[in-house]
């Protein structure tokens, strides 16, 4: 059988052998890290250690860091009115994960989108409008790049207006960490949320980290024994915890010719995709983007068959977020940017990781190839 290319790096990344190693030492430490015994203390360090080694990532003080479950439920710690002593009203952009358009723990009424513009980044003067109302405690949600374009945004700028105006700002950096530098203290976020498979981790292990220790999270999403400092209750994943430890010291050493060797990877990938259909439209091209990612469309095209037809050829892709329980359904982060519904239901997302090669780059061209006279002879209703 041909060996498969996997290139749906932003769904999950494959576990990395660090993390791996490190997953399955942890699984012989016995105690409870809650134990005060040789046993527990053991367990424990593990669980220290990896807190150090995820706040070295983004900058942080391991004092700060709170593991979860993953991204999802560290948003939703975040997103609380409790947070930072109370706020009135949530802020999120339209393409943020679904996580965060929900509102967290916000009642709906609570929860104001602001627009983006068709390069799909935060349209910074509305912002600036909505914060400049008076009269309300505000916290804002911006992710750092998304999940589906890969575009970048103006964490910083925004994080500027936001704290002019008193409010707080909280980053999902799920889709960012480990592509691009996500220093807490230079991004200027309040607030962040991390996902370990993102980074070759085990799955089911995330965390949410302040900036400032002073900075309250309110009351917390999981109430129990008081683990994590009283702010997450129940026994720590020690194994995924040891994990994600692992992943995150190995994405921090290696990012800057990891990145490097990204966008020249995904640069071979356009063009060789803009030759072969030159009818083809990259969206976000022109706007800062993740290194690894490319989400396109050609008229004609509906993703689902596509992505069909490319797993039959061994190629691995998506249509987008993996978050939609399997469904293929039109983005709303292209409607947001003002994508026809007809272009957005082709867009297909490929996106690269750490063992992403050239051959991987130039055998999903060749599927590519395959795959669209085919599709585009169906929707003409020739016979293929």
């Amino acid at each position: 059988m041909t060996q498969r290319i996997y290139l749906d790096w932003n769904a999950t990344a494959p576990i990395r052998p660090e993390a791996r190693g490190a997953a399955l030492a942890a699984l012989d430490a016995a105690g409870n890290p809650s134990s005060v015994h040789a046993e527990g203390r053991t367990a424990r360090r593990l669980v220290e250690e990896a807190r150090e080694q995820v706040a070295a990532l983004v900058g942080a003080e391991a004092r700060n860091v709170v593991f979860t479950s993953g991204g999802t439920e560290a948003n939703m710690l975040a997103l609380a009115p409790s947070t930072a002593g109370g706020a009135h009203a949530l802020l999120v952009s339209d393409i943020e994960h679904p996580s965060v358009l929900a509102g967290g723990r916000f009642p709906a009424e609570a929860v104001e989108r602001m627009p983006v513009n068709p390069g799909g980044q935060i349209e910074l003067p509305a912002l600036a409008a909505r914060l400049g109302q008076a009269g309300e405690r505000v916290l804002v949600s911006l992710m750092l790049a998304n999940n589906e374009s890969g575009v970048v945004q103006p964490v910083l700028e925004a994080a500027h207006l936001v704290h002019e105006a008193g409010a707080w700002l909280h980053v999902d950096a799920v889709q960012a960490i480990g592509k691009i530098p996500c220093d807490i203290n230079a991004l200027g976020a309040d607030l962040m949320s991390l996902s370990g498979h993102k980074i070759g981790a085990p799955k089911g292990v995330g965390a949410l980290i302040r900036r400032d220790s002073e900075l309250s999270l309110g009351d917390p999403l999981v109430k129990g024994g008081g683990q994590e400092r009283g702010r997450r209750a129940g026994t720590e994943n020690v194994a995924g915890i040891a994990g994600f430890g692992a992943a995150a010291e190995a994405v921090r050493k290696g990012l800057v010719a990891e990145r490097a060797r990204m966008v020249a990877l995904r640069d071979r990938l356009e063009a060789k995709l803009s030759t072969a259909s030159p009818a083809v439209v990259i969206f976000g091209a022109g706007t800062e983007r993740l290194p690894n990612t490319t989400l396109f469309a050609l008229p004609g095209i509906k993703a689902e068959t596509a992505i069909i037809a490319f797993d039959l050829r061994g190629v691995a892709v998506s249509s987008g977020s993996a978050c939609s329980s399997g469904k293929v359904q039109p983005s709303h982060v292209l409607a947001a940017m003002g994508v026809p519904p007809g272009l957005a239901r082709g867009a297909i997302r490929v996106s690269l990781g750490p063992t992403t090669t050239e051959a991987d780059v130039d055998g999903f061209i060749e599927a590519w190839i395959c795959t669209a006279g085919a599709l585009l002879k169906e929707s003409r209703g020739i016979a293929a």
